[in-house]
């Protein structure tokens, strides 16, 4: 499982790599409430099944949860199905956070 540093991430959204990428928050819609990186969308780990087979139009998917537990799961899951660039959020939205970097609510 690839995994990326939030401050690999927050170049990496500032800077986007060819191709298209997402950042997805894997929590729940009331954690997701709470506080996210920005631009992540909200897609819940219990619906991952639904979802999966739209992130093959995406050339990086990165992910992320509180602090990386869930979206290490999400991300060796969608290695399984043949996404080789899911990459999980070292330490999730807490370690962004901690870095000082903006949280969205």
């Amino acid at each position: 499982m690839k995994t990326i540093t939030v401050q690999k991430l927050k170049e990496r959204l500032e800077n986007p790599a060819p191709g298209k990428s997402i950042l997805i928050d894997v929590r729940s819609p009331d954690e997701y409430a709470e506080g996210h990186i920005p631009s992540a969308i909200n897609r819940p780990i219990g619906g991952l099944a639904i979802y999966e087979e739209a992130l093959r139009v995406y050339d990086h998917v990165y992910v992320h949860c509180l602090t990386g537990g869930r979206s290490g799961r999400v991300c060796a899951r969608l290695g399984e199905i043949g996404l080789p660039d899911a990459s999980s959020v070292e330490g999730g939205v807490t370690a962004w956070a901690a870095a000082g970097y903006p949280v969205e609510r």
